[in-house]
């Protein structure tokens, strides 16, 4: 069974959402969180912080990653691990694979419309608010 992650990346003061916006299928032209494939034989924690600097330039150093939830699909054989972190110091961002952009937090991330998942990033927001305490300290 294939592993992928995504990653919610929060700005230091917690009030801005690291994005992507996709440039290639699935979801071309949506927003996402960043992330991509864990490799055969690779820890999920090892591959999200080895996915987050590829794709944002963002290293271990400024962030701790908390793992708070799984997707697992079975038709498709593939499963998602969900890591949230807050950084701990300003960092510019860059990346070529997709545009990144910080959000406001104030967005129905439940619009497919405008967010890859069919609905889970709403989702993910939803249990991140509810734990945020925990996750964003």
């Amino acid at each position: 069974m294939q592993g992928y992650n995504v990653i919610a990346v929060f700005d230091e003061t917690g009030e801005k959402l690291l994005m992507c916006r996709r440039r290639k299928n699935p979801y071309k032209g949506l927003s996402n969180f960043v992330g991509g494939k864990i490799e055969a034989g690779e820890e999920g924690l090892v591959a999200a912080y080895r996915e987050l600097e590829e794709e944002t330039s963002i290293c271990k150093d400024h962030i701790i990653l908390t793992h708070l939830m799984d997707f697992k699909y079975y038709l498709d054989q593939c499963y998602v691990e969900v890591y949230v972190g807050k950084l701990n110091t300003y960092v510019p961002v860059s990346g070529d694979e997709n545009e990144l952009y910080w959000s406001s937090l104030d967005h129905d991330f439940f619009d497919a419309s405008k967010y890859a998942g069919e609905g889970n990033i709403g989702h993910i927001m939803m249990h991140i608010e509810m734990a945020k305490a925990k996750l964003l300290h």
